[in-house]
């Protein structure tokens, strides 16, 4: 589940390719994508997203892509040749420069598991792929206080958002992770206090995160929220910032980006 509104950019389909890739930390690596066409990318920071096209096939095609994915452009996507259409994920902007023109996106690797984890672990550079931008879940609003909670999977979204917020803003950034050598080097206003949570191996995802959270003093009247990674991560802390705390839907933004027991799609 979502509330995510998707604001679809101007710049429509971006062709890219692969400069580099690297290892960052045990479970996550870094593509660069570069390219001419990202001097057409509308970068807006934050946490935004898009949905990236990746080759698994051998004539798999970037050019004949819709330029928006709203329903229209999802049934132009399935109309196209199996044997051409490439896989389409969806992934945030880790960091985006404009000298060099490059754009940096984080993968989980779970070994061999998935699509896009192996394919980012192997990919050589010079590989063509294509991203059609999505926008920025997170709209920051005037608030006393701010809580960002995560998983792994949403770490990049919330390293985005503690990068970009403002410098005056005070709150909490819970991001929970299973292993604690996945953490990776933040850029939050003094204000706001990162919690590196573990879970155990054989713990549900966001048990760690939701326990925490509900351990927060926090001022429930001024504060907006902000949820993703596992769906029940996601849908449990915005449950328990509406319902036990008061704080009015409209200001906690949620977003399952996976499912326990279900690949992603």
């Amino acid at each position: 589940m979502s509330n995510i509104t998707v604001t679809h950019a101007a710049s429509g389909l971006v062709q890219v390719e692969v400069l580099r890739s690297e290892r960052v930390t045990p479970h996550m690596t870094r593509v660069t994508f570069g390219g001419a066409g990202l001097a057409r990318f509308d970068y807006r920071g934050f946490d935004q997203w898009f949905r990236l096209a990746i080759g698994v096939h051998h004539d798999d095609r970037f050019d004949n892509l819709p330029a928006t994915f709203g329903f229209g452009g999802y049934l132009k996507y399935l109309s196209l040749p199996k044997g051409t259409r490439p896989v389409i994920r969806n992934y945030t902007v880790r960091q985006f420069r404009t000298d060099p023109l490059e754009l940096d996106v984080d993968f989980l690797v779970h070994g061999s598991e998935g699509t896009a984890g192996p394919w980012a672990a192997e990919v050589e550079p010079g590989t063509h792929a294509a991203l059609i931008d999505q926008g920025c879940g997170w709209q920051p609003l005037p608030a006393a206080q701010t809580v960002l909670v995560a998983d792994e999977s949403g770490l990049p979204a919330v390293a985005g958002i503690l990068r970009d917020m403002p410098r005056d803003a005070v709150g909490h950034a819970l991001i929970e992770l299973y292993d604690p050598a996945d953490r990776q080097q933040l850029l939050p206003p003094a204000g706001m206090s990162v919690h590196w949570l573990e879970r155990d191996p054989g713990a549900t995802p966001g048990s760690v995160a939701l326990s925490t959270l509900a351990a927060l003093d926090l001022d429930a009247e001024d504060l907006q929220g902000f949820a993703v990674g596992e769906a029940g991560l996601a849908t449990g802390a915005r449950r328990h910032l509406v319902r036990e705390r008061g704080v009015g839907k409209d200001r906690v933004t949620f977003s399952g980006y996976w499912r326990l027991g279900r690949a992603a799609g």
